[in-house]
């Protein structure tokens, strides 16, 4: 899938999704669009080319005036960077956001600040995010339903990735949208990768967070990071893709005794290089073995 391209999920004739071109590379970064009542675009990219969504959402059939939500799953900049160009361009969506962290949505200037520590020189694929108008906010919390019409998002916190992460469940598609909470989905190599970010990361939140979605028992996994898939066997598989993950940064920190040395070595072990292109390949693995590292520190 190239960037730009728009692409039905499975049978749900209803649902599409958009490759966003994240951080320059192709199936990093997807926003989806549901076509119904009321029409709702989930997760909203990072800022930087929101106009494919926009273009999207003309290809689908959806006028911006129609547009009636934006609902993002947390407020980290790869999810909720675009909802205030979004607003912006559909004078008519509200933009629902986890009540922990709207307020980042109205001023996200202490958001850019922490974006801007988690990925360092990775800045420049960002662009500063537009203040979405706190009249057009809408915050939610675990057991609120969205309604679109023949379809409504139900929402569940997920707070292992960070506190203010909540997943979508949309029962008649009989698929959820997972945020970060099931890991990061490579479709060419057909493997979960782990996302541990600074500095809220938590391995027992994350693996509760997979519980949550593994009782929801929906088919399909609607990833941000990347694509639909049925769900299989892959949120057990992410459990221990979690484990590992954490186990061999914890080894590798009483091996090297410094921590600058523990980044240093994933960032050169990185297998996503072919994937993501090395530069990026290495940024993700840095950022991860950070998130970990403070992880055990607490």
């Amino acid at each position: 899938m190239g960037i730009g391209d728009v692409r039905t999920v499975g049978d749900c004739a209803d649902l599409h999704y958009v490759d966003t071109g994240m951080y320059g590379t192709s199936e990093y970064g997807a926003v989806y669009l549901l076509d119904d009542d009321r029409p709702a675009i989930v997760e909203s990219g990072i800022g930087t080319n929101h106009e494919l969504i926009l273009d999207a959402l003309a290809e689908v059939g959806i006028d911006r005036e129609e547009l009636a939500v934006i609902a993002v799953t947390h407020v980290h900049l790869d999810h909720a960077g675009g909802a205030g160009f979004l607003a912006e361009a559909c004078p008519n969506a509200e933009v629902y956001v986890p009540e922990v962290g709207a307020h980042h949505l109205a001023d996200p200037s202490r958001l850019v600040e922490g974006t801007k520590r988690a990925v360092g020189d990775q800045w420049e694929f960002y662009v500063e995010p537009e203040p979405v108008p706190e009249d057009r906010i809408t915050g939610i919390e675990d057991g609120d339903a969205i309604d679109l019409g023949g379809h409504e998002l139900r929402v569940h916190e997920a707070p292992g990735h960070a506190p203010h992460q909540v997943v979508f469940e949309d029962p008649e598609n009989d698929a959820v949208f997972t945020a970060d909470a099931a890991g990061i989905w490579v479709p060419s190599m057909g493997v979960i990768r782990e996302t541990s970010p600074p500095p809220q990361f938590d391995l027992e939140g994350c693996l509760a967070d997979i519980e949550t979605l593994e009782a929801l028992d929906r088919s399909t996994l609607l990833f941000t990071h990347f694509g639909p898939r049925e769900r299989g066997e892959v949120l057990e598989q992410y459990g221990e893709v979690l484990r590992e993950w954490v186990r061999a940064v914890e080894e590798k920190r009483a091996e090297l005794g410094d921590d600058e040395a523990v980044i240093d070595h994933f960032a050169e072990a990185t297998e996503m290089g072919e994937v993501w292109g090395e530069r990026k390949a290495r940024a993700e693995a840095a950022m991860n073995v950070r998130g970990v590292l403070a992880s055990l520190d607490r």
